[in-house]
């Protein structure tokens, strides 16, 4: 009966996607005005002039490009409790996430938003039964490794991670299917979760697992050492993983070794401030995602290139082009306007528009004036692990400007779960990939201002180690890339003597 159920609503949900897919422009241009009008007497409303908006360029000429920083001194008086500032009434959660200049940073979810946020995340599934025609994981446990549901109050309204919001709004249709336990999924401390939750699972049957890729390795690496089992032997009825935040490439040869067979995986796009894809076409190996535009989201865009030289000229949907590194930059009906998020995308198709997640506009690296973005290491690290047979449990890459020998170089801070057999050779691989990719880099590179990157072995489980040093261990946290700074390195280099 769950079977039909969900069958039939996918098939009435796919239905009304089909509108906006076929019309995404117009839908653009409804979502802009609805925004527009709905916010029009709110503070922000009226300190930028919406209710004299009537085109896009008004809008642009109005409302500046801001990131959190620049928005704050209007989600400060959100937090305090004043309603109409940001969107009408007050917010239902504030998003808790890890701040830069100025601390933690609170994202403001609102009535409207939240239901974005949930319908996204089912449409997501819907559309995976429906293209693979795989309904079996619908009357299984389903598990998504997240951060605690447990929610606090800050002048009446809830506060928590985005992944703990979304703990409550599981559907009831299948509150039964899911593990772990409200208790378990309420421990803080993220080692003791992990075996709480092995627990609970080993001898389930899971049939879908979710959760950013670095953490699912570990509760996966820790089942496999118990039980002496691959994870498709331990849970033969798991045919899908669910993921998104970052890349699944550098994970994927640990992934498929640890599931011991292809499991089917679903590639999402969620944040604190949207969420703005999901992987809609199954047919082949690329994940791109498909844009949602049915998501109260205004969606602008900036070239990545010309946003880092100072040019922060802003185009519309219906001006992207293919292959373009932009940043990302939207207004939401949870009040945010103009915001940059600081994730780049590449647009792959326009029929309908589909994205690649390329990385953070933070995240890059260019201490040589090389430019380099997390999209080019990734795919150089997806190369040499594929030609070495090898895999990895994490990199980062950082710079240094200073060695005590040779020339300054990019630094490949690699945990590998297999060493390659020749090292220098895997070295080369990283180095000929990254020469192929970025003009500026081989420039460098055959100038002798910089040398040949090196690739540093981190200790196993050293990046765990860094990350619980920096108290992000587990969750929804990742760890970045790239950097500008040897913060990372430096810490890992502790780690690993």
């Amino acid at each position: 009966m769950k079977t039909i159920i969900t069958i039939l609503f996918a098939k009435l949900v796919r239905t009304r996607n089909k509108k906006w897919i076929s019309s995404p422009i117009k839908w653009q241009k409804k979502t802009f005005n609805k925004l527009i009008s709905s916010a029009s007497n709110t503070s922000f409303g009226k300190d930028h002039g919406f209710s004299e908006i009537v085109s896009y360029e008004d809008f642009k000429k109005k409302v500046p490009v801001r990131d959190y920083e620049g928005l704050k001194p209007y989600v400060d008086k959100v937090v305090t409790g004043e309603k109409n500032i940001l969107w009408p009434g007050q917010p239902l959660y504030f998003a808790k996430t890890s701040g830069t200049t100025s601390g933690a940073k609170y994202i403001p979810i609102t009535r409207e938003s939240i239901r974005t946020h949930v319908n996204s995340a089912r449409d997501a599934l819907l559309n995976y039964f429906l293209k693979t025609k795989n309904y079996k994981p619908i009357n299984g446990k389903h598990m998504f490794l997240q951060g605690s549901p447990k929610l606090d109050k800050k002048n009446g309204v809830y506060l928590g991670r985005l992944s703990g919001i979304s703990a409550h709004y599981v559907p009831k249709l299948f509150l039964k299917n899911r593990k772990p336990s409200w208790p378990t999924n309420c421990i803080d401390d993220w080692e003791e979760k992990v075996d709480k939750i092995i627990e609970e699972t080993v001898g389930e049957k899971m049939t879908i697992i979710a959760g950013i890729p670095s953490w699912v390795q570990m509760y996966f690496e820790k089942i496999v050492e118990n039980e002496k089992k691959t994870i498709s032997e331990v849970f033969p009825q798991l045919s899908l993983y669910v993921y998104g935040g970052v890349s699944y490439e550098p994970y994927r040869s640990a992934f498929d070794k640890l599931f011991g067979k292809k499991i089917d995986t679903l590639a999402l796009f969620p944040a604190s401030e949207g969420f703005f894809g999901y992987q809609d076409d199954f047919s082949g190996d690329q994940t791109d995602l498909l844009l949602l535009l049915n998501n109260d989201i205004f969606y602008e865009f900036i070239k990545a290139k010309d946003f880092l030289k100072g040019n922060y000229e802003r185009i519309s949907l219906k001006d992207v082009e293919l292959n373009v590194n932009y940043l990302l930059i939207i207004s939401t009906s949870a009040g945010l306007w103009a915001y940059n998020i600081g994730d780049t995308v590449k647009f792959t198709s326009k029929e309908p528009y589909r994205i690649i997640v390329t990385g953070r506009i933070k995240h890059f690296l260019s201490a040589f004036g090389e430019h380099v973005i997390s999209e080019e290491v990734e795919k150089a690290m997806k190369a040499a692990t594929i030609n070495h047979g090898v895999t990895i449990r994490e990199f980062t890459v950082a710079p240094n400007i200073n060695p005590d020998q040779g020339l300054p170089r990019h630094e490949w801070y690699v945990e590998f779960e297999t060493v390659p057999n020749d090292i220098n050779s895997f070295t080369d691989t990283l180095e000929n990939e990254m020469i192929s990719q970025n003009i500026y880099y081989k420039d460098l590179v055959l100038g002798n201002i910089i040398q040949q990157l090196d690739v540093v072995n981190v200790k196993k489980g050293g990046f765990n180690k860094y990350m619980k040093s920096v108290g992000r261990l587990g969750g929804q946290n990742k760890v970045p890339r790239l950097s500008n700074d040897r913060i990372i390195a430096e810490k890992l280099n502790n780690l690993n003597s």
